[in-house]
């Protein structure tokens, strides 16, 4: 988390942020005005900038009204990095000594909140690229490290390490650190969108069940195509250089559906 970034510029890079993670993002004036999880981090920056300056009833009421609003509760000394995203937003607790690095996602009725009544540290900390699925609940001054993933209506109570993705109740690891082939994979899954509430190729949704397999079987067969490239090359042959089409442009807007809708079959 960068404490030298203004509130401000914290504000725009979380509203930038929605259009990677949501496809119904259509544009800023939508964003800002429509999506409560936005709304109710606009809000936490002013709150915490306040708290922050020791005016702490004035953060407190402020993060009221926000509750209130948007169904999302911050308190205004949690401490929260860049980019952050909740999308849907209702139901979210993040209690008070919760810290969140940059780029995390949670889904609705998450909850970072404590075990015990005492001061001190008693919330969650989550490090960077971590995804909460919606319904989980995250408990007590635990660490889920850099790119962990939690399943939806999970209940964590224990660390959680670099790159693991828990389910059930108490959670339980499915997925360990990837190696390099499975980050591959990954980051294929995510050029088409495909990182919802913490999904694993162990969940028992058919159709995440499915896309997981998609996406298995194309990255197989590029590798496959990949090493007959080498191949050919190292025998003397010659390819055509042709660019791949940008996954990400592969979206099939309004503009798109019109077209196929006017298609005529003969």
């Amino acid at each position: 988390m960068n404490d030298k970034v203004s509130t401000w510029q914290h504000i725009k890079e979380d509203i930038r942020c929605v259009f990677d993670r949501d496809p119904a993002a259509r544009n800023t004036f939508e964003v800002i005005t429509t999506y409560p999880g936005v709304q109710a981090m606009q809000w936490h920056r002013l709150s915490h900038a306040l708290w922050k300056r020791n005016l702490k009833w004035l953060a407190r009421v402020l993060s009221t009204f926000s509750r209130w609003l948007t169904g999302v509760e911050i308190h205004p000394a949690a401490k929260i990095g860049r980019r952050f995203f909740i999308d849907h937003g209702m139901g979210v607790v993040i209690g008070e000594t919760a810290e969140i690095g940059d780029d995390c996602t949670l889904y609705h009725g998450v909850t970072l909140g404590g075990t015990s009544w005492k001061e001190g540290k008693r919330h969650p900390t989550l490090g960077n690229n971590v995804v909460v699925g919606a319904g989980a609940k995250v408990l007590g001054p635990i660490t889920l490290a850099d790119g962990a993933r939690v399943g939806s209506n999970a209940v964590v109570v224990k660390d959680v390490l670099a790159d693991q993705s828990v389910v059930g109740i108490p959670a339980r690891v499915v997925r360990t650190a990837q190696t390099e082939d499975q980050k591959q994979k990954q980051k294929l899954a995510q050029s088409v969108g495909f990182d919802a509430y913490g999904t694993s190729s162990e969940t028992l949704d058919p159709v995440a069940t499915a896309i997981h397999g998609l996406i298995e079987h194309i990255h197989v067969m590029d590798k496959r195509v990949d090493s007959m490239c080498q191949t050919i090359h190292q025998m003397g042959g010659e390819l055509p250089n042709i660019k791949m089409p940008d996954l990400a442009d592969c979206d099939l807007g309004e503009e798109d559906d019109k077209k196929q809708a006017t298609v005529k079959v003969d």
